[in-house]
């Protein structure tokens, strides 16, 4: 008896392991385009559905497809609602995972003959790299399923007579509800539906619990998983937390319609199929994964008409926090490395925007000021991107990834240095005392003007353009700066113009110059992360030319 309660929990054990692995190597496989197909067949809510279904079944992984939306969402491909239908289409998706099981584990048998292909899987990922290393996985993960799943029936088959359904709570409303509670503690500890799922289907076989039992447990199966999609998105941004209350509110809600279906449906099975159901035939495991999808797919009927209400209730429910400017930096989109970086990068954009806003401000005539526009959120928006770029791990033989987070750090740094030329009230004054200082004042103001930073007024600037205009400007103000240089010292050797006159007119003089300087390095990182053939300037490059132009 031990050894076949031992042989149960191996089979669950195998099952996890396969089912870790299988999701593994696809994710790995799908990649970027499982990511492009989301956003690209992702419009309408309805269309989310289909998506996240189809993308659910073929990775075999909810987390994935759900962390994925949250990064649309956060990088603004997607709005709330839109995100919505593919939170909704992997719960039907999962389902599949329940008819492989059934269909496959149960009725053919493939323990055994998965065995070689646990080898060939296995010696695939050792021997080779890439695509067929993950292949590899996938393969012997999908093996090891079926292999957990005949030693679970052979350890459960064991209790055949045993154990009966007598011995579980009565089908009565509360030994339902005791055993949607025993559900949801199942899936709590395993951390996995479909192990709970293939674990009912194997007691069920066995004859250890009848139809209705096995469909209770499996309602609360389906609702422990909001558990699970609760603690994955623990401690991640305000687009994550609202996937997790999503989660929960929408499965709760399948949960009360499917306790509504139980009934109905249970007399159905008895009817139909013989009494499979009640005896835990064959025809009853299929029933069961049967009345599994079919509670998902009416509670998907039930909201996808209301997904926008649905979306403002989740919104009233887990309001924004945190500033502006970082809301998209999700940390729980860490664990994604690409979609991370493509919200920092949006960040930054937004970032930019910002600093050469507040810039353009401060260059305004102080008559036309309301007020000086405060640096503060600016600047820990910068430290908090710096904070998370930090927190990107790099993927391993990825030099464009690499690039990419190496070209932000060079923009932050610009960014950082261009805000604190903004608090320099001494300098930026001046330039409006000397009539010479006001006119390149005013060039650089009209030169960052329609630059490559977003004006709705305007149509969109060629970025090549704007990097050669700003260049053009770096290197006037450079120019300039060497004339007045040498004519201010001259005054002041002839005493014509005070000292500290002097000392205030160059120091003007060099905030227009390095402030040209760091609007051009920006422009520059910008195309160079627009684009795969501008290549990233290393660390030295750019310690080189601040020095030059310091």
């Amino acid at each position: 008896m031990v050894l076949n309660v031992l042989s149960a929990l191996g089979g669950v054990g195998l099952f996890l392991v396969g089912m870790l692995l299988l999701t593994d190597g696809l994710k790995a496989l799908a990649g970027q385009r499982m990511r492009d197909v989301l956003a690209r067949f992702t419009s309408t809510p309805l269309s989310g559905v289909a998506t996240g279904t189809v993308a659910t079944a073929i990775v075999q992984s909810s987390s994935a497809i759900t962390v994925a939306a949250v990064g649309f969402v956060a990088s603004g491909l997607l709005t709330f609602p839109q995100s919505l239908g593919i939170i909704l289409g992997a719960n039907i998706g999962t389902t599949l995972t329940g008819w492989l099981v059934a269909v496959l584990g149960f009725k053919m048998d493939l323990g055994q003959i998965a065995l070689p292909f646990v080898f060939l899987g296995a010696v695939l990922r050792l021997a080779f790299r890439g695509k067929t290393a993950l292949a590899g996985q996938a393969l012997a993960g999908f093996c090891l399923i079926f292999i957990g799943i005949e030693h679970m029936k052979d350890g459960l088959d064991a209790f055949s007579g045993l154990v009966s359904p007598t011995d579980f709570p009565s089908d009565t409303l509360f030994g339902r509800l005791q055993l949607v509670f025993f559900g949801i503690l199942i899936t709590l500890v395993t951390q996995s539906s479909s192990a709970g799922v293939a674990t009912a289907l194997a007691a069920l076989g066995a004859g250890a619990i009848n139809f209705p039992q096995a469909a209770a447990l499996v309602i609360g199966m389906n609702v422990g998983t909001t558990f699970t999609a609760v603690l994955a998105t623990f401690g991640g941004g305000t687009m994550a937390r609202r996937t997790g209350a999503a989660h929960v509110v929408y499965n709760v809600l399948t949960g009360l319609i499917a306790v509504l279906l139980l009934t109905p449906f249970s007399e159905l099975v008895e009817t139909v199929v013989n009494g499979g159901g009640s005896r835990g035939g064959g025809d009853g495991q299929i029933a069961l994964v049967a009345f599994h999808s079919l509670f998902n797919i009416a509670g998907v009927l039930l909201v996808l008409p209301f997904t926008r209400p649905f979306a403002r209730l989740i919104e009233l429910i887990i309001p924004e926090k945190g500033t502006p400017l970082t809301r998209a930096l999700d940390p729980l989109l860490l664990s994604e490395p690409r979609t991370a970086t493509i919200l920092a990068r949006q960040t930054v954009e937004d970032l930019t925007e910002d600093v050469i806003s507040i810039l353009r401000a401060r260059l305004a005539p102080p008559a036309a000021r309301e007020a000086d526009p405060d640096t503060r959120d600016a600047a820990q928006a910068i430290a908090e991107t710096r904070a998370y770029l930090d927190r990107i791990p790099l993927i391993a033989n990825d030099t464009e990834h690499e690039q990419q987070v190496k070209g932000l750090y060079h923009s932050l740094d610009h960014l950082g240095r261009l805000l604190y030329r903004c608090s320099q009230t001494e300098r930026i004054t001046e330039l409006f005392r000397d009539h010479r200082l006001n006119r390149l004042k005013n060039r650089l103001d009209k030169t960052i003007r329609p630059a490559a930073y977003r004006a709705p007024s305007l149509p969109p600037p060629d970025p090549t353009d704007c990097e050669h205009r700003l260049d053009r400007l770096r290197s006037l103000m450079r120019r300039q700066r060497r004339q007045m240089r040498d004519n201010l010292i001259a005054r002041a050797a002839a005493k014509t113009l005070p000292e500290k006159a002097v000392w205030l007119k160059l120091d003007a003089l060099r905030w227009l110059h390095r402030v040209a300087y760091h609007l051009w390095r920006l422009q520059v990182h910008r195309n160079a992360l627009s684009s795969a053939d501008i290549p990233v300037a290393s660390t030295e490059e750019e310690a080189r030319l601040d020095v030059e132009h310091e």
